[in-house]
């Protein structure tokens, strides 16, 4: 698989954008725009009291590690990772479980991601959480067979089995952004019902564009008919 140098890096956090519609993801990433809904306003409360570096916490078995900086040179990723659990073993379970700074033992990581509503009917939470293990994975030389999406309105962890197709979608979607990056392209609106979820709904203008959509492409058309004929 190929490495990706530092100044390719893409924000991990935006493979659930990718996921959800890759025209939002390119006017995020690309051009900069961004609109605050009731639904990422509740996301980012929900992220800030998940992300409070002070609130990490210990037991006897159980370290609770919050606002972990996470980098995945594969995928060409790096972000922050809500919570990640790690888990005491009694012994190393090779492949599975890793060593912790001024802990002993054994450890196995278990990635958490919040969010707020309720479980989505498509992977684009799940794609998410499985960036983050597999940048956890990279880093800490373990395999993560599984981890957890914590939802605020249910108030509940729901299991993710990260299995070979998705994370095999999760590769793609990450390569799908870094192409988007290299070219500098925002792809056209494709009009769904995902639009009525968008906090970018007025920028992105989904019914204005398929409504000039063949004026569009009638220009298109014409201007590479005068450039054939230079």
């Amino acid at each position: 698989m190929m490495l990706y140098s530092d100044e390719d890096f893409l924000l991990l956090s935006g493979i659930q954008h990718m996921a959800f519609c890759e025209r939002q993801w390119a006017l995020i990433h690309l051009e900069q725009i961004w609109a605050e809904n009731v639904r990422t306003v509740e996301g980012k409360q929900l992220h800030d009291r998940a992300d409070d570096p002070f609130k990490d916490e210990s037991r006897k078995k159980l370290r609770v590690v919050r606002s972990m900086p996470i980098i995945s040179h594969a995928l060409g990723l790096r972000g922050i990772a809500d919570v990640v659990e790690f888990h005491q073993s009694k012994i190393n379970i090779e492949g599975e479980t890793c060593h912790l700074e001024n802990r002993e033992g054994w450890w196995r990581p278990v990635p958490i991601e919040y969010k707020r509503g309720r479980p989505k009917p498509d992977d684009r939470d799940a794609v998410q959480l499985c960036a983050q293990a597999m940048a956890l994975e990279e880093m800490l030389q373990v395999s993560i067979s599984s981890g957890f999406l914590f939802y605020g309105k249910t108030k509940h962890r729901e299991l993710v089995t990260l299995d070979l197709r998705l994370r095999q979608h999760t590769i793609e979607l990450s390569i799908r952004m870094h192409q988007l990056a290299r070219e500098g392209l925002t792809p056209k609106a494709q009009k769904g019902k995902h639009c009525s979820q968008c906090s970018l709904t007025e920028y992105c203008q989904p019914y204005w564009m398929l409504r000039h959509r063949p004026v569009e492409d009638y220009l298109s058309r014409m201007c590479r008919v005068e450039v054939d004929d230079l």
